[in-house]
């Protein structure tokens, strides 16, 4: 049995009801093993055994479900656009409300007789041509109710659409024509908000992808003209041509020419970045100054923009433990207040001789009210504004889960290299032993570090480099996980690594000893070399501060933070030193990668909800064990981008408290818009008790807590500015 995921476009679905619906047609079909939905996407993924279930009958369980279902193409755009059948039959319903009403003033001589039906309370009566403007109103405001109310009838699972079908009939049967009518018109709107909210959202993260042209300018290399062609037609290795003020359409590298870049659009940052021969360049980025040529290194589809799209998409199945209570919630609350509208409708002309009509009446306001389409809208959206906001800022949350994690921070751990520092380090100064010359010293160093990306090997051949050392890679190469490296130099056994190296593999001198604390003292980072006999030599390197570190600090002190940490593989001198000079005071060091995540899972479990902050690649245990990985810099690494939960598209340490705020912004509205939804239920409930509900309150009640919750939702796709952080 051979399982395989394929995707599916699913029209119409925009809350957790058509979900629900379809996990109980689609996901109880044979050889189905995994169903998840995307509601921005407008798509349902099914894991299946497709020699046993077939793409026809999925299809055909989607339509079982109310829903129109289909095999998603490449390109597919369906999903995005309004839904004009939808839109239309909602304005046909408004009309035929408003004609009915007209007809009813006139034959009847006034407003006030069309709007109560010839007199007050129930039981009204109405000629029969407004009542058929009232039935069609009905008809069109229920078209697309009534199909999935029946599902839900056969399913015996009660939802919001069997609740609102419940209400317009009923009230058509004691003679309220124009409150049944105006349910459904109402009900219909309701919906239409929901899907346009859904639809907003949706144009939003495709809002981003828009920046990149349709085309670029490619250079034929036979002829060398200059040639227009669609952006999906241009391989990899491709030569294209950017003028300046256009956006760049691939990404890849400058081969001629230099500029500045305009990064905007993928990292959130509007400073122009100069960019020489060598340097990388991303699609969408604008071209502000001088004509480039760049050699394509991502096809279309796959450039760093498409990518964060993509997984902006995705997030949304990574959903907050809100989003999952509120469809808990909402499948034990609909059937419940089903029950409690049959009380209303019998108990109080049973035991406390009410009038039945009345109480019929007052059962159906309490239908109406039930609608949990308020409540169910609220959180997703939420997350999707508050997701795609994100992105516009230059930081990329993977789903709704981490934005509530980011909410609930209690601890940061903060890698020093490439985190605190800029993550790239100079040689401050050489100091050869045993007879070795400065000369000597490099040559083993690099031959040790040619195969090494950390930082400070990198320092290390750069500053070779420049001095013209030449590079013969050592033999029978090992790493030294966390300490260093070995490896066979002219058939000699060397090695090269931290201090911590260094006890382990030789004994130095007292003198030795000072020297090397003075320089850890200085804030730098001691890298020796040595044999079995003695020690070569040393080599200082020191990072600069991130300027903007000291001042991230202390606004992450400000916003909450109880407890910031720096985790570290380095000397605890350096580490001690730079940690006092941007206001961390806990500090370990000399950490191996195993230790760092020992150290996360510990703070986690000690202190609650934990962020590990590094790049996205050494630090990858540790990022993976913490409640929220955090990757830095993460625009020109996939690695950084896959690793992390949320990655930062810069090196812009400010953009963590901003992204506290942030993600309690979007807490507040969350819980903001549930407590609103519940509530106004709650008060309609307790006016339905003394007698003083109504269908026409408790219909615009229940449309304008929709409309409300959605316009307070889609209020998180400005990028936030950041606001004074709430303490927990």
């Amino acid at each position: 049995m051979v399982h395989e995921k394929r995707i599916f476009t699913v029209m119409g679905m925009d809350c957790a009801e058509e979900t629900s619906a379809l996990q109980n047609t689609v996901g109880k079909l044979p050889g189905v093993s995994e169903i998840s939905f995307n509601l921005i996407n407008g798509t349902m993924s099914v894991v299946a055994d497709f020699a046993t279930v077939s793409d026809d009958q999925i299809i055909a369980a989607g339509r079982r479900a109310g829903l129109t279902v289909r095999v998603k193409r490449e390109h597919d755009e369906n999903p995005l656009r309004p839904d004009r059948s939808r839109a239309i039959l909602c304005i046909s319903s408004a009309a035929f409300i408003v004609i009915g009403m007209v007809l009813h003033a006139v034959e009847h001589g006034g407003v006030g007789h069309a709007l109560t039906g010839g007199g007050w309370g129930v039981g009204h009566t109405y000629p029969l041509a407004v009542v058929l403007c009232y039935g069609l109103a009905a008809l069109t405001g229920g078209w697309y109710v009534v199909p999935r109310a029946v599902v839900a009838v056969r399913r015996m699972q009660p939802d919001m659409n069997l609740l609102m079908t419940l209400a317009v009939v009923g009230a058509m049967i004691i003679g309220e024509w124009l409150e049944g009518a105006s349910v459904a018109f109402l009900f219909a709107l309701s919906l239409l908000l929901e899907s346009w909210s859904v639809s907003r959202a949706r144009h939003a993260i495709k809002a981003l992808l828009s920046v990149t042209p349709e085309t670029a300018r490619t250079i034929c290399p036979h002829h060398g003209d200059i040639e227009e062609v669609a952006v999906e037609a241009v391989a990899v290795g491709t030569t294209i041509v950017v003028r300046p003020g256009e956006r760049l359409p691939l990404d890849g590298t400058v081969s001629e020419g230099s500029t500045t870049i305009n990064q905007a659009p993928i990292t959130g940052e509007s400073l122009p970045v100069n960019k020489e021969i060598g340097d990388e360049v991303f699609a969408g980025t604008i071209n502000e100054s001088g004509a480039i040529s760049v050699r394509v290194t991502k096809e279309a589809a796959d450039t760093t923009l498409s990518r964060i799209i993509r997984m902006v998409e995705e997030a949304h199945g990574r959903r907050a433990r809100a989003e999952q209570w509120v469809e808990r919630f909402a499948r034990i609350y609909t059937p419940l207040m089903l029950l409690v509208a049959l009380g209303v409708a019998v108990v109080p002309p049973l035991f406390s001789g009410g009038v039945w009509i009345e109480w019929f009446y007052e059962a159906l306001v309490v239908l109406v009210i039930a609608c949990p389409c308020a409540l169910v809208i609220s959180t997703p959206v939420s997350v999707v504004a508050a997701l795609t906001a994100a992105v516009r800022s230059g930081v990329l949350i993977k789903g709704g889960a981490y934005l509530e994690a980011a909410a609930k921070l209690k601890v940061i751990a903060l890698d020093k290299t490439g985190t605190v520092t800029h993550g790239e380090p100079t040689v401050q100064s050489v100091l050869p032993l045993a007879g070795h010359t400065v000369g000597e010293l490099l040559e083993r160093a690099t031959a040790l570090e040619t195969h090494s990306n950390h930082p400070l090997a990198r320092a290390v051949m750069r500053y070779a480099a420049a001095r013209g050392v030449s590079v013969k890679p050592a033999d029978s190469h090992h790493i030294l996980k966390g300490k260093g490296a070995k490896g066979e130099i002219d058939g000699r056994l060397f090695w090269i690594g931290s201090h911590r190296l260094l006890h382990e593999r030789a004994a130095e001198s007292a003198e030795l000893h000072r020297q090397i604390e003075a320089l850890e003292r200085q804030g730098h980072s001691v890298i020796a070399i040595g044999n079995d006999n003695h020690i070569c030599g040393v080599i200082a390197v020191a990072d600069a501060i991130r300027t903007t570190t000291a001042g991230t600090i202390k606004k992450l002190k400000d916003v909450g933070i109880k407890k910031i940490i720096m985790l570290t593989g380095d000397n605890a001198g350096s580490a001690n030193t730079i940690a006092a000079a941007v206001g961390i005071s806990d500090v370990r060091a000399e950490l191996l990668p195993e230790e760092k995540l020992r150290a996360v899972e510990e703070l986690t479990r000690e202190n609650g909800a934990t962020a590990m902050v590094g790049d996205g690649i050494n630090d990858a245990p540790a990022l993976a064990a913490a409640t929220l990985g955090i990757a830095m810099g993460a625009v020109g690494s996939d690695a950084a981008i896959e690793t992390a939960d949320i990655a930062l598209m810069t090196d812009d340490l400010s953009k963590i408290p901003w992204l506290i705020n942030h993600a309690r912004a979007a807490r507040r509205i969350i819980r903001m818009n549930i407590t609103f939804a519940l509530g106004i239920k709650i008060l309609f409930l307790m006016l339905v008790m003394v007698n003083l509900g109504s269908l026409w309150l408790a219909i615009v009640a229940d449309t304008g807590a929709t409309l409300l919750v959605v316009v307070n939702a889609l209020r998180l796709l400005r990028t936030a500015v950041e606001k004074k952080g709430e303490k927990k």
